[in-house]
């Protein structure tokens, strides 16, 4: 098992990327979304620049995980998690509960009083709804792979 404490987390920008960072999460999107999951689509949909990217670097300078950190009306009236990866090689080492715990906190700090939404692979509804994201709609085919989308609520403010 690889060990998660060794990770380098980065949370940025679109701007801040380097060219080769950038590489680097079109490649790991690629080798999940469209070789693993056989779904052949435009992972580069133009939304990418207005975003903010969450990666887990592992020593070697390679994705162990991603998130893309999407505003507002850009993919759903609230914002949004995206693109959610983990690399084959940390698959199993808890790196999808930290990549979520990071992403909701980054989420968080963006958009504070924002609710999250997300569009979810139905068999990962367990999973996000262990973060507290609720299902909201119906199941639907994304890529000919059955989706649901999930909400997490914003935070309340307590009244004193």
């Amino acid at each position: 098992m690889t060990n998660t404490s060794q990770l380098q987390w980065q949370c940025v920008p679109f701007s801040a990327l380097t060219t080769t960072q950038l590489h680097q999460i079109y490649a790991a999107r690629c080798a999940v979304f469209i070789l693993e999951q056989q779904c052949p689509y435009l992972d580069v949909d133009g939304k990418d620049p207005h975003c903010h990217h969450l990666i887990a670097w592992d020593d070697n300078g390679d994705v162990a995980a991603y998130t893309r950190i999407v505003p507002a009306g850009l993919s759903f009236a609230e914002p949004s998690i995206g693109r959610v990866l983990s690399a084959q090689k940390w698959r199993g080492s808890g790196i999808g509960k930290l990549l979520m715990t990071n992403s909701i906190a980054a989420l968080r700090s963006l958009y504070p009083d924002a609710a999250i939404r997300i569009g979810a692979q139905a068999y990962l509804e367990k999973f996000y709804g262990s973060f507290g994201f609720v299902t909201v709609s119906e199941m639907y085919l994304e890529d000919d792979i059955p989706h649901v989308d999930m909400v997490l609520a914003a935070p309340t403010i307590e009244k004193v």
